[in-house]
């Protein structure tokens, strides 16, 4: 089988599947698992992929993100005869149910399974371990100039969610909604997680921030994006990050 997969986290997930030698394209931000991906032609990036190249290597199969991904991309590539796989999972669920598609798609059903009931499996002990607990309100920023955070229908709202925390940003109509520190600041949330990924936020950009919001810097901690936003073999660990950054924040 020959596969181009132009998301960095389905190009994890494929190597996880044991399938990552017969990886025929990825793009320049693939970077994991950082020992093998640089044996693999890099065909563009997420936004601007080498279409022509792609065709020309014949994959039989695309794999694509539906926000990572341009539909314009896509379109072409369907319209050159190249089979594509496209998804965009939201939840924890939808994560799994992914997994399990991709897998079918590779002919990986075993592995998949194995991946999707691990994420199961963290998820449901993470709902129990927090049922009952109050709520940690936080805020989760992906941008800087201008600040920007996140709303319910998004995979770092719904993995930090599943931990008990509550996005005090969840009810904006915007997936990605850009914030000022002042309304931060007004939302008063008992934890600030400053991603890694896309922005690269760093401890200076937390002292920033805490110098124009007012709220106490300790409230502040840098999150790594890969873990929060990256949906596929990643996220088991993912599920019990948010659970970490969200009991750490929790008093008592």
């Amino acid at each position: 089988m020959r596969i181009v997969s132009l998301c960095p986290s389905l190009t994890e997930l494929v190597f996880d599947l044991g399938r990552g030698e017969e990886l025929v394209g990825i793009t320049k931000f693939c970077v994991h698992p950082a020992d093998r991906v640089g044996a693999v032609e890099k065909v563009g990036g997420t936004k601007n992929p080498k279409v022509e190249r792609i065709v020309q290597l014949a994959p039989d199969v695309v794999l694509l993100n539906e926000e990572e991904n341009r539909r314009e991309d896509a379109d072409a590539l369907l319209a050159a005869g190249i089979h594509c796989h496209a998804s965009l999972p939201r939840t924890v669920a939808d994560t799994a149910a992914m997994i399990r598609s991709i897998g079918a798609e590779l002919g990986r059903e075993e592995r998949a399974e194995e991946i999707a009931r691990d994420v199961e499996r963290r998820a449901a002990r993470v709902r129990r371990a927090v049922s009952g607990l109050p709520p940690v309100r936080f805020a989760y920023l992906i941008w800087r100039a201008p600040w920007m955070s996140v709303n319910r229908d998004t995979f770092a709202h719904a993995l930090l969610a599943l931990a008990g925390g509550e996005n005090v940003f969840a009810a904006r109509p915007e997936r990605y909604p850009e914030i000022t520190p002042a309304e931060l600041a007004a939302a008063d949330p008992a934890l600030v997680l400053l991603c890694t990924e896309p922005f690269p936020f760093t401890g200076e950009h937390a002292a920033e921030l805490a110098e124009e919001t007012g709220l106490p810097r300790e409230r502040f901690r840098i999150a790594d994006g890969e873990y929060l936003s990256w949906h596929g073999s990643r996220t088991p660990d993912g599920i019990d990050y948010a659970e970490r950054l969200i009991a750490d924040a929790r008093p008592g």
